[in-house]
Protein backbone atom coordinates (compact mmCIF):
# COMPACT_ATOMS: atom_id res chain seq x y z
CA UNK A 1 0.00 0.00 0.00
CA UNK A 2 1.04 3.56 -0.60
CA UNK A 3 1.01 6.29 2.06
CA UNK A 4 1.10 9.93 0.98
CA UNK A 5 1.17 12.66 3.61
CA UNK A 6 1.16 16.17 2.16
CA UNK A 7 2.30 19.33 3.90
CA UNK A 8 1.96 23.05 3.20
CA UNK A 9 5.30 24.51 4.31
CA UNK A 10 6.01 28.25 4.60
CA UNK A 11 9.27 29.37 2.94
CA UNK A 12 10.73 30.37 6.30
CA UNK A 13 10.37 26.81 7.64
CA UNK A 14 11.67 24.83 4.65
CA UNK A 15 15.03 23.83 6.17
CA UNK A 16 13.52 22.90 9.52
CA UNK A 17 10.74 20.95 7.81
CA UNK A 18 13.10 18.97 5.55
CA UNK A 19 15.27 17.96 8.51
CA UNK A 20 12.29 16.86 10.62
CA UNK A 21 10.72 15.01 7.67
CA UNK A 22 13.96 13.04 7.19
CA UNK A 23 13.83 12.11 10.89
CA UNK A 24 10.26 10.88 10.36
CA UNK A 25 11.37 8.80 7.36
CA UNK A 26 14.24 7.30 9.36
CA UNK A 27 11.85 6.30 12.15
CA UNK A 28 9.29 4.89 9.72
CA UNK A 29 12.04 2.93 7.95
CA UNK A 30 12.79 1.12 11.22
CA UNK A 31 9.20 -0.13 11.53
CA UNK A 32 7.98 -3.59 10.42
CA UNK A 33 6.37 -3.66 6.98
CA UNK A 34 8.19 -0.60 5.62
CA UNK A 35 9.28 -1.05 1.99
CA UNK A 36 10.63 2.35 0.91
CA UNK A 37 10.02 6.06 1.31
CA UNK A 38 10.99 9.48 0.06
CA UNK A 39 10.40 13.16 0.56
CA UNK A 40 9.24 15.22 -2.41
CA UNK A 41 8.55 18.86 -3.15
CA UNK A 42 6.14 20.17 -5.78
CA UNK A 43 7.86 21.66 -8.81
CA UNK A 44 4.82 23.89 -9.42
CA UNK A 45 4.12 24.94 -5.82
CA UNK A 46 7.38 24.89 -3.80
CA UNK A 47 5.48 25.20 -0.52
CA UNK A 48 3.74 21.85 -1.11
CA UNK A 49 5.68 18.81 0.09
CA UNK A 50 4.88 15.08 0.23
CA UNK A 51 6.19 12.32 2.44
CA UNK A 52 5.59 9.15 0.42
CA UNK A 53 6.08 5.61 1.74
CA UNK A 54 5.31 2.14 0.52
CA UNK A 55 4.18 -0.47 3.05
CA UNK A 56 3.45 -4.20 2.99
CA UNK A 57 -0.07 -3.42 4.20
CA UNK A 58 -2.32 -0.83 5.83
CA UNK A 59 -1.95 -2.40 9.28
CA UNK A 60 1.82 -1.90 9.18
CA UNK A 61 1.34 1.73 8.16
CA UNK A 62 -1.17 2.48 10.90
CA UNK A 63 1.01 0.89 13.59
CA UNK A 64 4.04 2.81 12.30
CA UNK A 65 2.08 6.08 12.54
CA UNK A 66 1.35 5.32 16.18
CA UNK A 67 5.06 4.69 16.82
CA UNK A 68 6.04 7.91 15.00
CA UNK A 69 3.39 10.18 16.50
CA UNK A 70 5.78 12.08 18.81
CA UNK A 71 8.30 12.69 16.02
CA UNK A 72 5.53 13.76 13.63
CA UNK A 73 3.83 16.07 16.12
CA UNK A 74 5.91 19.25 15.40
CA UNK A 75 4.91 19.09 11.70
CA UNK A 76 1.20 18.37 12.21
CA UNK A 77 0.23 22.05 11.90
CA UNK A 78 1.52 21.96 8.30
CA UNK A 79 -0.06 18.60 7.44
CA UNK A 80 -2.96 18.75 4.99
CA UNK A 81 -6.11 17.14 6.36
CA UNK A 82 -6.81 14.52 3.71
CA UNK A 83 -6.72 10.73 3.33
CA UNK A 84 -3.19 9.34 3.26
CA UNK A 85 -3.54 5.56 2.82
CA UNK A 86 -4.00 4.13 -0.69
CA UNK A 87 -4.31 0.45 -1.59
CA UNK A 88 -2.66 -1.04 -4.66
CA UNK A 89 -5.27 -1.80 -7.31
CA UNK A 90 -2.88 -2.58 -10.15
CA UNK A 91 0.56 -4.23 -10.11
CA UNK A 92 3.50 -1.83 -10.43
CA UNK A 93 4.95 -1.14 -13.86
CA UNK A 94 8.46 -2.51 -14.32
CA UNK A 95 10.81 0.28 -15.46
CA UNK A 96 12.99 -2.16 -17.43
CA UNK A 97 10.25 -3.99 -19.27
CA UNK A 98 7.61 -1.27 -19.47
CA UNK A 99 5.00 -3.82 -18.52
CA UNK A 100 3.07 -4.92 -15.46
Amino acid sequence: MLAIIRYSVPDARTGEFAQQAREILDLLASQPGYVRGRLGRSVDEPGLWALVCEWEGAGFYRRALSAARLVMYPLMTMMLNEPSAFEDVDPPVSPKLGSR
